[in-house]
């Protein structure tokens, strides 16, 4: 027995092919806006990664402060429980784009900052994804304290965990470099980066993490500059006197162990 063919004018026949342009517009036609060099190829999934070090000793460090945010971010988007997975602590949830519930895998590698990519790898090929999938947030010395900037592309200016992330998937994935400033010696800045803040810092990191997360919609649609000015209205960048800050910091730093960073 034939079915009945449906014909054009038929109102079901609009709405199917109505949707199917709708699919094929978010999925496969849509490029970011042109203020970024970032194309994100699919909705299918999102990886975020945190940089820093997995041990209890290191939570409260400044290189430690990608995986504050991802905590932050899990926290404010009821994200599941953290588990064991690609070598790292990861944490899935969903976050709508553009109306479109889209799974985030939140992503702390154990393999220590500067072997990120292995951890990052793994997550990558398990899920099929592009680096452009692929958001890693960071510290960055230079940078002065609270200030946020995106990057896509590029080297690693010295950063080693990016470096990894770099030699295990390629350059094209997107940076929030999260600005802790410099201790103002060079050979000072392995035990300034596995120090903790100090308590006259708390209050802008704490807005930092706040604001990030608020934010992050505009980073996932692909709107990297509209992500930085609102987390710039949210946690102005703090204007204390940057120098004395430096005096104090250097007073209280320790040597670290060498295999940490």
């Amino acid at each position: 027995m034939k079915l009945p063919r449906r014909t054009k004018e038929h109102p079901k026949n609009h709405k199917i092919i109505a949707f199917i342009k709708g699919v094929f517009i978010t999925f496969i036609g849509r490029e970011s806006p042109k203020n970024t060099n970032f194309f994100l190829i699919e909705y299918s999934v999102i990886v975020i990664v945190g940089q820093g070090n997995p041990e209890a000793k290191y939570v409260e460090n400044r290189h430690n402060l990608g995986f504050m945010i991802l905590n932050q971010i899990a926290d404010d988007y009821k994200f599941g429980k953290w588990k064991r997975k690609f070598r790292s602590q990861s944490s899935e949830g969903t976050i709508a784009i553009q109306g479109i519930s889209t799974k985030i895998l939140l992503l702390k590698p154990e393999t220590y900052y500067n072997d990120s990519g292995r951890a990052t790898l793994e997550a990558a090929q398990f899920y099929k994804i592009e680096p452009a999938n692929i958001i890693v947030f960071h510290d960055e010395i230079d940078l002065a304290p609270g200030r946020v900037r995106v990057k896509c592309g590029g080297g690693h200016a010295g950063n080693r965990g990016v470096k990894s992330i770099i030699n295990h998937l390629g350059d094209n994935f997107r940076r929030v470099r999260l600005g802790i400033g410099h201790p103002g010696d060079k050979s000072k800045v392995m035990s300034y980066v596995l120090s903790d803040f100090q308590k006259s810092e708390r209050n802008w990191v704490v807005a930092l993490k706040s604001a990030c997360s608020q934010a992050l919609p505009f980073l996932l649609e692909g709107h990297d500059e509209r992500f930085q000015s609102e987390v710039l209205r949210l946690a102005p960048a703090p204007k204390n006197d940057y120098k004395q800050r430096r005096t104090e910091i250097n007073k209280s730093d320790r040597r670290p162990p060498a295999n940490s960073h």
